[in-house]
């Protein structure tokens, strides 16, 4: 006996849903961004005091850096660091690999990336994927068309040794580089070098407290940024902005809602945001308490923007 249109139809449904089902999941999960604290926010607790109060605050995903790292190494094991991260239910989501002269044109850039080597090994241990290094260059240096090409093979080189050790480098751009302060800038040199390894860094502090404008995140092409750190600045000129002037999300006038959106909509960007901030208050504080108060701001700023 055949079958009529209706039943045909039915069948067909019965088979597309599902598949329409995961579709519409994966579009909705490729939006959700996740939250995360860097350890500059408490560095005055140190490696071990920062993450198991964070942890009781219910934050899930760290950000690691070279510094309190070294510290805790002096009197501890890398196996111990690490026990820290697993013992308290975290996960390394970046790590700051504390290697200067990267990205800039410099002479001792075969020492740097030596040291990047040696970086990526203990930071591969802690089971990191992802690390960062932010451009140099002072106010006072002075730089031509011509050392672009030279940040470009660089940046090449940077690639191929996290490549080595099965890591993704980010590169962040800094509003007070004389070399690669903008992120107009950045995609020029990151899209030339084009290294599958080496993506650019969004800094939220950065990008609104520098020579940026909203409109540069309609640049961004899906793939195109590979981490994000994530803050606010107080309603005063952008001249008078400093590190000691970042603030938790939603504590001041940065339009994190709208950066956040371009972030989902043009970049495709799902990973975390990572807290970094440099006021007394937050890196002497608690960390717990640190952690309490960033997760309620900072989860309030990603809910009205619809990527938590």
């Amino acid at each position: 006996m055949g079958l009529d249109r209706s039943s045909l139809l039915s069948r067909r449904e019965m088979l597309v849903t599902p598949v329409a089902m995961m579709i519409a999941a994966e579009v909705s999960a490729a939006g959700k961004m996740s939250l995360a604290i860097h350890q500059n926010t408490s560095a005055a607790a140190g490696y071990r005091a920062s993450l198991e109060g964070w942890a009781r605050a219910g934050i899930k995903n760290v950000e690691i850096t070279a510094a309190l790292l070294d510290g805790f190494l002096k009197t501890e094991t890398l196996a111990s660091a690490k026990r820290v991260l697993t013992d308290n239910g975290l996960t390394p989501v970046s790590g700051a690999c504390g290697v200067g002269g990267l990205w800039e044109p410099n002479s001792n850039h075969a020492a740097s990336l030596e040291n990047l080597k040696r970086r990526c090994g203990q930071f591969t241990e802690l089971g990191l994927t992802h690390i960062y290094a932010p451009v140099g260059g002072m106010p006072a240096q002075k730089f031509v068309e011509d050392d672009y090409m030279t940040g470009v093979d660089q940046m090449r080189k940077v690639g191929d040794v996290a490549k080595q050790f099965n890591l993704r480098m980010t590169a962040e751009f800094t509003r007070g580089s004389s070399f690669i302060s903008t992120l107009t800038t950045m995609l020029r040199v990151t899209r030339a070098a084009a290294h599958p390894n080496v993506k650019p860094l969004v800094d939220c502090y950065h990008f609104w407290s520098g020579n940026n404008k909203l409109e540069d995140l309609d640049l961004l092409k899906p793939g195109d940024v590979g981490h994000v750190h994530f803050q606010d600045v107080p309603d005063v000129p952008r001249e008078l902005l400093d590190n000691t002037t970042r603030l938790i999300p939603g504590e001041g006038v940065s339009p994190l809602t709208t950066i956040l959106k371009k972030l989902s909509d043009k970049g495709g960007y799902n990973g975390p945001l990572s807290v970094e901030l440099f006021l007394p208050k937050y890196q002497q504080g608690d960390p717990y308490e640190v952690a309490r108060d960033i997760r309620q701001k900072a989860e309030g700023v990603m809910r009205r923007a619809g990527v938590l």
